[in-house]
């Protein structure tokens, strides 16, 4: 197991998906809204190295954001 300590994975949560023009990017100040192609009660997506893995959603708890997974989705093989 200690070489597993040492194995480095990008965690990606993804709430929602949406493509704009880079001009309206650009354009954007602080506060803006970007609208998703999800809603509050769709589960999030997780992602290990850009592969999805798992889905999950938000829970707020005494100030802290965490994310519980709740059905994996990523198959070995």
């Amino acid at each position: 197991m200690n070489t597993l300590d040492n194995i480095e994975v990008d965690i990606t949560v993804e709430l929602g998906a949406t493509t704009i023009p880079i001009h309206h990017m650009l354009r954007m100040g602080r506060g803006a809204v970007i609208e998703l192609d999800a809603n509050e009660h769709d589960p999030l997506r997780i992602y290990a190295n850009n592969t999805l893995i798992a889905k999950g959603e938000v829970n707020v708890e005494e100030g802290h954001l965490r994310v519980i997974v709740s059905e994996k989705v990523f198959r070995i093989g």
